[in-house]
């Protein structure tokens, strides 16, 4: 079984740069002193322990001149809370102050690790997009700040659950940041206000790829059962991860919509699977979607994972006047334009100025200080929004039809209906036939919106 690497690459990069970032990325800049004293320490609590989790305490831990420390932890599973409670202790010493009574497992795991925080603290809300509906409404009916990572939610009626919760922090002055962190790269919002002051001309189109090696699942028993089962495999079904599509591309979603400054009206989308394929998932190997706004512009997002394939891990934009790159590999800062429509290196006309923090950390400095300063900081609602134009564009590929967002804001489908409900004996949502191959979507006979 070869599953996606989002989640390790963020580990790695804390693993291999955390000790070092303060001291690299903070060279000559003075840290205020506004926030020490122990009496003024923001605690965070994290639910989800995986190694995207993982990666998120890591960037909150090193925020510059802030008091931080992580209390409680929540899992289902004893070997990854374990794997991460270690990794951060090893890391982070007593930053990390999490003993075995504040470490929780189970599905009601999230209210005892939430409980455990005061007004003013952080949950790190980092499971798989089923339960971020429930955990969000828990967390804010509790009075605490949140993070929230992508994916936000897998199908329209979880969406709207979001922007219900999100709507309710706004009235209590709660911070939600969430986790679209490209939109903190001082980089790209370079070159947003390079687009919004006329520098490429009329934005004509926008191409996103993530395109790499097959992601597939072999056959597989379950272990711990089926739902458990499913949800250590959460890529590969739709009802928990909101499928391999919406997961591997939802930051180059919000990309064209940011750079665009607009949502797309509706999608068109074409996807399929390689004849040979023996994947035992749910997603396709391919999808390709084209997203249609107000002024008739548009916006292609690919994504396609098949080995011996080419690659692309990138957007790019073309104006009437030239053209740019706005995103690289693994989200990497390659930031630029070029003297015309010829995407080259050696056709740069501007290049933005290096990063002084990955876009990770820059996302936690900027919830960390909107909460000292104690000023209104919600991304929910452009977060659903983006949420909903991916689920727009993946109605296209799977029913094989034009979507309009119309629909699919209308919409309250749901994959499951009883997430909050679920217990470690519960069915499973999906199950496999006889050959342990999950129901994939077919134009004409799926409904997801």
């Amino acid at each position: 079984m070869t599953e996606p690497r989002t989640s390790e690459t963020r580990r790695e990069l804390l693993k291999n740069t955390g000790r070092l970032a303060a001291a690299s990325a903070l060279a000559g800049v003075a840290l205020p002193q506004r926030h020490a004293g122990e009496n003024n320490t923001i605690n965070l609590a994290i639910v989800g322990c995986g190694g995207r989790g993982t990666g998120a305490v890591g960037n909150a831990l090193l925020v510059p001149g802030e008091n931080v420390k992580l209390i409680a932890m929540a899992d289902l599973f004893q070997d990854r809370l374990d794997g991460s409670y270690k990794q951060l202790k090893d890391q982070f010493g007593s930053k990390v102050d999490v003993p075995a009574e504040r470490r929780f497992l189970g599905f009601d795991a999230y209210r005892k690790a939430i409980d455990c925080l005061k007004p003013g603290d952080v949950v790190l809300l980092t499971t798989h997009a089923a339960f971020r509906p429930t955990h969000l409404e828990y967390a804010v009916e509790k009075g605490v700040n949140i993070f929230m990572e992508k994916t936000f939610a897998p199908d329209p009626g979880g969406v709207k659950q979001v922007l219900r919760a999100g709507q309710a922090a706004e009235t209590k002055n709660l911070k939600i940041a969430a986790g679209l962190m490209c939109r903190h790269s001082v980089a790209r919002q370079a070159m947003i206000q390079k687009i919004r002051d006329g520098a490429m001309g009329p934005i004509e189109l926008i191409r996103a790829y993530r395109m790499g090696p097959a992601i597939a699942m072999e056959p597989w028993k379950p272990d711990d059962g089926e739902l458990l089962g499913q949800i250590r495999r959460p890529y590969f079904f739709h009802w928990l991860s909101a499928g391999l599509f919406i997961e591997m591309t939802i930051h180059q979603i919000d990309e064209c919509c940011w750079i665009k400054d607009s949502y797309p009206i509706s999608a068109l989308g074409l996807g399929g699977r390689t004849a040979d394929s023996t994947d035992c998932s749910q997603n396709l190997d391919a999808y390709s979607v084209e997203y249609t706004f107000v002024d008739g512009t548009k916006a292609q997002v690919a994504g396609r994972y098949v080995n011996r394939s080419h690659g692309d891990f990138a957007t790019y934009v073309h104006g009437t006047r030239r053209a740019g790159q706005f995103s690289g590999n693994s989200h990497a800062a390659v930031v630029n334009t070029f003297k015309d429509q010829r995407i080259s290196r050696k056709n740069i006309a501007w290049k933005a100025e290096p990063e002084k923090f990955y876009p990770w950390q820059a996302e936690w400095n900027d919830l960390l200080e909107a909460i000292r300063d104690d000023r209104p900081y919600n991304e929910s609602q452009r977060a659903c929004m983006t949420n909903m134009v991916a689920l727009m564009g993946r109605a296209a590929v799977h029913i094989g039809s034009i979507v309009t967002w119309d629909e699919v804001a209308s919409s309250t489908f749901q994959f499951c209906h009883d997430v909050a409900g679920l217990t470690k004996d519960s069915p499973a949502p999906v199950r496999a036939d006889a050959k342990g191959r999950y129901p994939v979507p077919v134009p004409g006979e799926w409904t997801e919106i």
